[in-house]
């Protein structure tokens, strides 16, 4: 389980390689605000010159006489701090942005990379949309923060200690009427903070909601425009994004209150600076120069304070997100990869699953006790009904699943020891539900390869029967597919995701009912592809249709997770069992079949 610590220190522990660039910026903003609060001393030093005249500070303390002198001299002094001002801010700035960018950058990679890398299951149990919500909402939150809000919280810290030693220093008993407020709005403050988090917490989830509906509707736009759903699902959209408003409402109406709350305490500080600090300046207890920078600075001390709740505000925002972000990047998969390699030169692709048991999280058995041989080079069917663990076995192979007992070996080497980069490596997986990507014909095919060469891109669309269609292309291979290759038919899609296999070359291939969705002539187009592709290598095929698998060296039946049946297609005819009886079902035939 992730660790409960605050979530600024495990930001901090993310950042550790930034750190150098953190403590960078940290000191520019800390100059940025010296040089900042440097012009109330100028115009009380002034102040001072223009009343004292050859008596004043300056004038003890540098031994310049002249009043005029002085007064240029504060002129050139004025300059400076103006200028050092404007560069370190200008440095602090460059500094914070693009270390924005880079934690940024870097922490949506990272999670990236992590998600990546969890169990199928993690993804069965969640939304897509939540998780892009996290990977893209929340980490753009954290950038706002790292760009406005630290820097922020550091000049106010710097402003607070400044100012508070020049009026311990020049004058003790003005010192805490000007920062007697600091603790009621500090107070205040830390009171905020609690209660805005959880309502921030709970924003983020809600966009969370929200994005998983938004993904979800547009993915299904063909479904909800087939049966003209659009109301309905503007009315559910509706009620997730009434929920969102409502839920920020709840922390904006609690933000928004702190400001005016705390611009009383504010004034309160201000008026009793004004009225004691003139007092002891009537008195002579302390000097007209010091007093003229004393109600600057209580000012310049005090009304930073009202940007308190922003600052909070967006600190909230930011650490409620931070927290979601770092508990993905923090979660860990529950399979643990093997260490043995798998050289592909080496693999030669036998298969046996000896005594596999499997239960899904929240369902029963699939497999039971099941044993399955894949002799290498060959070509192995796997029919039955729906539900009797055809796909599973395939999950199981692909290593997105452990068994819960038995063990599943590839020549000789249980998979859990097998690094499973090598084990995917090792097998070309060509599904009924074929995904495309964005992107052309060209990158499609190439996916597993980028850097195949295009006589080898051509040669794989050739023996996937796909040259001929692509060539018809508007253009060819660099004709864009579209989201999910929704510019090509079916058939289409699937002679690409079988060029794509082709060109992969690997020493077992599994299908998983590539032929399911296709008409008769496409599936005797990728039928041919198939049996080109089979020559050679170790082929498992998952198959709805028994024309699919009918040369298959040996073929199983599945039923209820368990084998019922095993032979030769010719044998299993003879049975009179289920593939007898699957068979006369898609051929449309009574009697028993006996050729």
């Amino acid at each position: 389980m992730h660790t409960e610590r605050p979530p600024l220190l495990r930001l901090w522990a993310f950042a550790r390689r930034h750190r150098p660039r953190i403590l960078w910026a940290t000191i520019f903003s800390i100059l940025n605000k010296l040089f900042d609060l440097a012009p109330p001393f100028l115009i009380g030093a002034a102040v001072d010159v223009v009343v004292e005249r050859q008596n004043s500070l300056l004038a003890r303390w540098l031994g310049i006489s002249e009043p005029l002198t002085q007064l240029w001299l504060l002129a050139g002094i004025s300059l400076l701090m103006w200028g050092m001002e404007s560069l370190t801010e200008y440095i602090g700035q460059l500094l914070w942005r693009n270390l924005a960018q880079t934690v940024q950058h870097d922490l949506r990679l990272e999670s990236y990379q992590n998600v990546q890398g969890l169990d199928l299951a993690y993804f069965e149990d969640r939304t897509s949309g939540g998780l892009m919500a996290i990977l893209n909402d929340d980490i753009n939150q954290l950038e706002r923060f790292l760009d406005v809000g630290a820097n922020d919280i550091l000049q106010l810290i710097t402003t607070i200690l400044a100012i508070s030693i020049f009026y311990f220093l020049a004058a003790p008993g003005v010192a805490w009427l000007a920062i007697m407020p600091i603790p009621i709005i500090a107070w205040g403050s830390f009171r905020f903070q609690r209660r805005i988090a959880p309502r921030y917490a709970a924003v983020r989830e809600q966009v969370g909601q929200l994005n998983s509906q938004l993904a979800n509707n547009l993915s299904g736009i063909v479904t909800i425009k087939s049966f003209t759903a659009e109301d309905f699902e503007t009315e559910r959209l509706s009620r997730e994004s009434d929920i969102y408003r409502l839920k920020n409402r709840d922390a904006i109406r609690l933000s928004s209150a702190f400001v005016p709350l705390i611009r009383i305490a504010i004034v309160l500080g201000f008026m009793a600076t004004i009225v004691y600090g003139g007092v002891l300046v009537l008195s002579e207890t302390i000097l007209v120069g010091v007093y003229s920078t004393m109600v600057f600075m209580t000012q310049r001390l005090l009304w930073p304070l009202t940007r308190l709740g922003q600052t909070f505000d967006l600190y909230q925002r930011a650490m409620a997100s931070s927290r979601r972000a770092l508990d993905l990047l923090d979660t860990k998969p529950v399979m643990q990869d093997g260490n043995q390699q798998l050289p592909l030169e080496r693999v030669a692709g036998e298969i046996r699953f000896e005594d596999v048991g499997f239960a899904y999280q929240d369902g029963g058995s699939v497999l039971d006790g099941l044993d399955l041989t894949f002799p290498a080079g060959k070509t192995t069917g796997i029919v039955g009904a729906t539900g009797a663990g055809k796909s599973t076995v395939v999950k199981l192979l692909m290593r997105f699943y452990d068994p819960q007992h038995g063990r599943i070996v590839i020549d000789g080497l249980d998979l859990r020891e097998l690094r499973v980069t090598d084990l995917r490596r090792a097998i070309g997986f060509v599904s009924q539900d074929v995904f495309l990507f964005h992107g052309t014909v060209r990158e499609n095919i190439a996916y597993g390869r980028p850097d195949a060469g295009e006589d080898e891109i051509r040669n794989a669309a050739q023996v996937a029967e796909a040259h001929e269609f692509i060539s018809q292309l508007p253009n060819g291979y660099d004709t864009v597919v579209g989201e999910r290759g929704q510019k090509l038919s079916g058939g289409q899609r699937q002679r690409i995701s079988i060029a794509r296999a082709v060109l992969k070359d690997p020493p077992i291939l599994v299908l998983d009912e590539a032929t399911s969705a296709v008409d008769n002539e496409t599936e005797s187009a990728i039928q041919r592809s198939l049996e080109k592709l089979a020559v050679g290598r170790t082929t498992v095929i998952i198959a709805h249709r028994l024309s699919t698998i009918r040369n298959a060296e040996q073929i199983y039946v599945l039923e209820n997770g368990r084998l019922s049946e095993m032979g030769r297609h010719q044998a299993l005819l003879e049975q009179e069992g289920i593939y007898a009886a699957l068979w006369r079902v898609q051929t449309g035939t009574r009697q028993r079949v006996t050729g």
